[in-house]
């Protein structure tokens, strides 16, 4: 598990964010558990740049891969159910045996400074819960191989994963911190500053993963040199737009040596912004339809959803910060002695805290759910508008996009209603298409919602 996501405390922001920019794609995710990524393995719908694409009236799989579909998607809902409370018993089981109270007394040994305090406790705390989670991890990998979507071998996997954990331990570091800090300050209003300094941290991170964290997991190139055709056909996108992405902002990015899954995206904001498209992306799709998947994630700039994502997130991130402030105390004060745990402001409570956080965090799903898969639609329809005059068909387009994203990433054909309201961030795939088949306000003289 990532220790940047148990600390942070602003995860729903986080969360939000992470929809909105680097981690989302046009395509809804895999309902397999997530992690990093067989050969390369063409689909009935892949096709290469100079066959004709195959028309698309509704989204459908061959029965064979539909099976796999369903299982893959009740495998993923037990994997997010079983993980959700592994991780409960993991942190409860960390107080009962005390062993964060044994960290907080080697971190106070060490040294007087509360920074290095922090420092020693969060890394011997955190890795022990990465080592915990280590079963998770490699059967969540597991299940990708199986499913034919990772290809890397075991060996490289394990070093993706310690980087992984390496890197995020240093927010880790910082939070933790930074969360004591002002509870030692101010023991009433504790969560309301910490709120406050989380929201600066977390569109800090957005802003650097593209340009530190994501070059040390993939391969990144200018999109010029290696595919000056789709290049042009971004830029003229863009420019309909209104939005200054150039040519030296577009990136080729080498995942088809780690995976089967296919995106595009752009990411980033200010000096950061930029289009990144997947190789394996561009072996499969037209450039068409990559430009309809740039034109989707275009709008979540143009339609201010990472703005809007922030508000949101922070207005529910603040809400929850107070119910773990209501609760914490009663927790401590009936548990706390059994556990070691002197007070709310000894380092040995963060378990406790965690442990509210995710809960809160769960139970926050749907709407967390239903905000992302609004601005996903949205997006959506922008895709179409923007490029209605660049493509021809482009309802057309979309849903070839849709479908050949669905049939590579074996998204469930025909989801469980309640599991979309929970835990889907995007639509279903069969909805998208159906909505990029039949939207077509220019058939009635009108012009597009977003774009004229």
């Amino acid at each position: 598990m990532n220790s940047f996501r148990l600390i942070l405390p602003a995860l729903v922001i986080a969360l939000l964010l992470a929809s909105f920019s680097s981690s989302t794609s046009c395509a809804a995710p895999p309902q397999a558990p997530p992690g990093p990524m067989k050969a390369l393995v063409l689909t009935p719908y892949a096709q290469s740049q100079d066959q004709q694409p195959q028309k698309v009236t509704k989204y459908t799989l061959p029965p064979e891969r539909y099976k796999k579909a369903r299982d893959l998607a009740h495998i993923g809902l037990r994997f997010r159910l079983f993980g959700f409370l592994y991780g409960l018993a993991v942190l409860w089981l960390l107080l009962r045996w005390k062993s964060s109270a044994r960290y907080r007394n080697i971190a106070e040994g060490a040294s007087s400074v509360r920074f290095v305090q922090a420092a020693v406790f969060t890394i011997l705390f955190f890795l022990t819960l990465d080592l915990l989670h280590f079963p998770l991890a490699i059967y969540r990998n597991s299940i990708l191989r199986e499913y034919g979507f990772s290809i890397q071998s075991w060996g490289w996997w394990f070093w993706d994963w310690t980087k992984g954990q390496l890197i995020s331990l240093i927010p880790a570091v910082i939070l933790t911190w930074i969360l004591y800090a002002v509870i030692r300050k101010s023991p009433r209003r504790w969560w309301f500053y910490f709120w406050i300094a989380s929201l600066p941290i977390a569109l800090l991170l957005v802003f650097l993963q593209p340009l530190i964290v994501d070059p040390l997991f993939h391969k990144f190139e200018p999109l010029a040199r290696k595919n000056p055709a789709l290049t042009a056909s971004l830029e003229k996108m863009a420019e309909r737009a209104g939005q200054d992405i150039p040519p030296e902002r577009m990136f080729w990015m080498g995942a088809g040596e780690k995976t089967t899954e296919l995106n595009a995206y752009v990411t980033g904001f200010g000096a950061s912004k930029r289009i990144v498209v997947w190789d394996t992306t561009i072996a499969k799709m037209t450039t068409p339809q990559i430009t309809y998947v740039a034109g989707h994630e275009m709008g979540h700039y143009v339609l201010q959803h990472l703005p809007k994502g922030v508000a949101f997130g922070a207005a529910l991130a603040l809400f929850l910060f107070y119910l773990g402030f209501r609760s914490i105390g009663w927790i401590l004060s009936r548990w706390g002695s059994n556990w070691g745990v002197r007070a709310l402001d000894d380092w040995a409570s963060l378990p406790a805290l965690l442990i509210l956080s995710s809960v809160f965090t769960f139970l926050a799903s749907p709407i967390i759910s239903t905000f992302t898969r609004y601005g996903e639609h949205q997006a959506d329809q922008y895709g179409l508008e923007v490029t209605h005059v660049l493509t021809p068909d482009s309802g057309q387009v979309a849903a070839q996009a849709f479908q050949i994203f669905g049939d590579v990433d074996l998204d469930d054909p025909d989801p469980n209603a309640v599991q979309v309201f929970l835990f889907y961030s995007h639509p279903p795939t069969r909805d998208r298409i159906q909505f990029a088949l039949t939207y077509d306000p220019w058939s009635a003289g009108r012009s597009g919602e977003f774009v004229n």
